[in-house]
């Protein structure tokens, strides 16, 4: 399972903090490979971060995808149902309840 952040929107001044992350855009995303056949899967969103600790702002060049991630999870994003989505979609790639036919009438 891969997780990326896409963009971060930011506050340019809020107080006496700059580049205040208020939004991170992110996937998640997999993919598998069966024989000759590849499958993948994608979850994308937003999550919208509350204002930060003065004590506890990291200035922005500093921040890493890990502590970012952390951010999402614990601010809503479900990562085992997210990952959970992203394998279901696989999943139903490898094994479809849906297919799109056409009308057996145009079958010549």
């Amino acid at each position: 399972m891969e997780w990326s952040i896409s963009s971060l929107e930011c506050r340019v001044q809020e107080g006496d903090l700059s580049d205040v992350v208020i939004v991170a855009h992110w996937r998640c995303s997999a993919t598998e490979v069966d024989g000759d056949k590849t499958y993948s899967g994608s979850v994308y969103s937003s999550c919208a971060l509350p204002a930060p600790d003065a004590a506890d702002f990291t200035p922005y060049d500093q921040l890493t995808k890990d502590q970012v991630l952390g951010w999402l999870w614990a601010n809503g994003v479900d990562r085992d149902a997210t990952e959970a989505a992203v394998l279901q979609q696989i999943e139903l790639q490898k094994h479809p309840v849906v297919v799109n036919l056409p009308p057996p009438w145009s079958q010549a």
